[in-house]
């Protein structure tokens, strides 16, 4: 029971409304048409049912909502919708199908309404099917940038990655002592130029006329730090020996040089 109480209270303002159009309708027929049975357009009757029913102020208002109506955040086919909708609030501007069609052009994102405002629509559905051609293509070229632009971001990390492996941290090499050029520390003599050998001072003896040994010069001066010559020696031995002596010299190096030499010969060589 509350139900359909609840049911009846939310219809009465309908009921009502409907019984107040009838009786203006059937007084208009009568006034106007003088009760003849004559046709009537239906935009004639919504433009006489609005003056009727809806305030001039209500109506000034919904015809401004329609001529500042945009497409925004709405897709094309969303917005149309809005616009038949809303065109019903504003009769005499849409008069015929061209002033329709341009005015739905105008009220297209700005990106969509440089593509299409440069055509003649001649109606309303040839401006929405353009409309919605070039809203699928714009929308097939964007899915395709991001694409392209999420790849090198792809690439870029990889290549990151390669530069932390090529550019990891790299520590101290320890260089070995044979691979450093060894360098004379300044205690360390140099050798000679002139002798060939290593000694102090700033003049060499050799250049002086000098014992390289002792350094006087009543030495004769040599090309080396090695003793000095030894005089020969001669030793006293009898025939017999000496006849042995160089028999068994002969025997053991099979050499005829004289002692003599061989000896000088081993006192130059230092042994």
């Amino acid at each position: 029971m509350q139900t359909q109480a609840h049911t009846q209270a939310a219809l009465q303002p309908q009921l009502e409304a409907q019984e107040r159009a009838d009786v203006w309708w059937a007084s208009l027929l009568r006034t106007r048409f003088e009760d003849s049975a004559i046709k009537i357009a239906w935009d004639e009757f919504v433009r006489l049912f609005r003056a009727k029913f809806i305030p001039e102020h209500i109506q000034d208002r919904m015809e401004q909502e329609f001529l500042s109506l945009t497409q925004g955040s709405m897709t094309v086919l969303e917005y149309e919708a809005r616009y038949a909708e809303l065109s019903k609030n504003a009769p005499h501007v849409v008069t015929d199908e061209r002033r329709k069609a341009k005015k739905f052009v105008m009220g297209l994102k700005p990106s969509l309404r440089t593509r299409l405002v440069a055509f003649d629509h001649r109606t309303l559905d040839e401006a929405l099917s353009a409309a919605c051609r070039q809203e699928g293509k714009m929308q097939q070229y964007l899915e395709e940038k991001k694409a392209s632009q999420k790849r090198p971001a792809a690439t870029f990390q990889r290549q990151d990655k390669k530069k932390a492996v090529y550019q990891a941290p790299q520590h101290p090499v320890t260089t070995s002592s044979a691979q450093v050029p060894s360098q004379r520390s300044p205690g360390v003599k140099k050798e000679c130029p002139h002798c060939g050998k290593t000694h102090g001072g700033s003049k060499c003896w050799m250049i002086a006329g000098k014992c390289l040994k002792c350094g006087s010069k009543a030495a004769p001066a040599t090309g080396r730090l090695g003793r000095p010559r030894a005089p020969a020696r001669v030793f006293a031995l009898a025939r017999e020996d000496a006849e042995q002596a160089e028999h068994v010299t002969e025997g053991l190096f099979g050499d005829p040089t004289p002692l003599e030499e061989t000896v000088e010969s081993d006192s130059e060589r230092g042994e």
